[in-house]
């Protein structure tokens, strides 16, 4: 097969991204984030940023996707596809390899299974309908639209459940359409469970270390609502908590720490629904650059 794009994803502290940086800069390529929190300005920390892992041999490698918007501002499904196609055909022009990596099930699996989507109007008559609804009706409606929910902190606020029931109902509407034609050659990172869960703990502990309470402290003072930053969700909602007096710190850690472990087993799970719809994914252990350059070079063309 002639693939246009290399996918590098995998659950949370795989350490992926390192990864993918290494190899775009062998192959010369570009890196397309696909994480849904990582295009957001001023969200540093607590979306493991680390864009000292996009430096390689001193030479930076470029990414995309990355502090595009402001935390204030509405981020979705159809903007992401909107980017990610922007920043494709930028990076396939200069004759270099896009390569796609993050975290986020339902972002990579709409460029991975060409969804063809088209933009959601809020201000409608289904809109206003919707709106008379409950938010038990409204979470409910949701969960039957989208049994495999990925982020649920979609269902604290209303107008976000509304929102993602359009964009829902719009996207089981176009999905079948015409794909756009991504062919990508798709290497999964995994490690040990008990080995990630280790990693996810240690992790959390240095980003805590390293200012992230300091990072939602300063999202606060600038105007960030208590009610956004919990729908940011993880590493946010926990810390939101923990400053309103809602958690001592002990409690923060330990139930941010037990929620980015799920948060591995459902991005799992959707890496697992992927394959069981036909998309290969070459599964590596740990994110080893030989093994992860040798399937690129007797695969991609």
């Amino acid at each position: 097969m002639n693939y246009n794009l290399i996918t590098i994803l995998g659950p949370t502290a795989v350490g992926k991204t390192r990864l993918a940086v290494k190899l775009a800069y062998h192959f010369n390529g570009e890196i397309i984030s696909a994480d849904s929190r990582q295009v957001y300005k001023s969200m540093d920390i607590g979306t493991g940023k680390d864009l000292s892992d996009y430096i390689m041999e001193g030479e930076k490698i470029p990414y995309h996707l990355i502090d595009v918007i402001e935390p204030t501002e509405e981020f979705n499904l159809f903007l992401f596809n909107q980017m990610f196609y922007d920043a494709y055909h930028k990076i396939t022009s200069k004759k270099k390899i896009p390569f796609l990596t993050g975290g986020t099930g339902l972002y990579l699996h709409s460029i991975l299974k060409g969804y063809l989507l088209e933009k959601v109007n809020m201000e409608n008559a289904q809109y206003d309908e919707l709106s008379k609804l409950s938010i038990e009706e409204l979470t409910s409606k949701l969960k039957m639209l989208n049994p495999n929910l990925h982020n649920t902190t979609d269902l604290k606020i209303k107008d976000r459940v509304i929102k993602a029931i359009i964009i829902a109902q719009n996207k089981n509407k176009t999905e079948k359409s015409v794909k756009k034609k991504i062919n990508s050659l798709t290497i999964g990172v995994k490690l040990d469970r008990e080995k990630l869960k280790e990693r996810i703990t240690e992790r959390l502990k240095h980003r805590l270390n390293s200012g992230m309470v300091e990072e939602v402290k300063n999202l606060l003072a600038n105007g960030i609502s208590y009610d956004k930053l919990i729908f940011f969700g993880l590493e946010y909602r926990y810390i939101a908590q923990y400053l309103k007096g809602e958690l001592n710190y002990n409690d923060m850690f330990q139930k941010l720490n037990s929620a980015i472990h799920n948060f591995a087993k459902r991005q799992m799970t959707w890496f697992r629904k992927m394959e069981r719809e036909g998309i290969k994914i070459h599964w590596i252990e740990g994110p080893n650059f030989e093994l992860a350059k040798k399937i690129i070079e007797e695969n991609y063309s």
